[in-house]
């Protein structure tokens, strides 16, 4: 199986910084797409970034030039670099994957899977 596991999140004024990480780890033969989305209580899962294998890159409106998603392949991580935070910001960061994996018997399976989220509360 594949783990996504992020970390990096924490409690930071508004104007300030925060590094996410996600460390993805497991049978994993190739990562195609990784992604970060957020969950603002009472609200719905919303797109944050995503990256392609290639290195493209994807922003949600609100994000753009503040945030930046990156990855490092031979590591399987991603990172998101948040910077100008708002308090519009706090949510729940969750890390998606999208890949393939091998099973103990050698056979290739896709994978579409999440992390458990890491908490970002941007005070005012």
């Amino acid at each position: 199986q594949v783990q996504l596991v992020e970390s990096g999140g924490g409690l930071v004024q508004a104007g300030g910084s925060l590094r996410l990480s996600c460390a993805a780890s497991g049978n994993i033969f190739s990562i195609n797409n990784m992604g970060w989305y957020r969950q603002a209580p009472g609200k719905q899962r919303e797109l944050v970034a995503s990256i392609t294998s290639g290195g493209s890159t994807n922003y949600a409106d609100s994000m753009k030039g503040r945030f930046t998603i990156s990855r490092d392949a031979v590591k399987n991580t991603a990172f998101l670099q948040m910077n100008s935070l708002k308090p519009e910001d706090t949510a729940v960061y969750y890390c998606n994957g999208q890949g393939v994996r091998r099973s103990a018997t050698g056979r290739l399976f896709d994978f579409d899977v999440w992390g458990q989220g890491t908490l970002v509360t941007v005070s005012s």
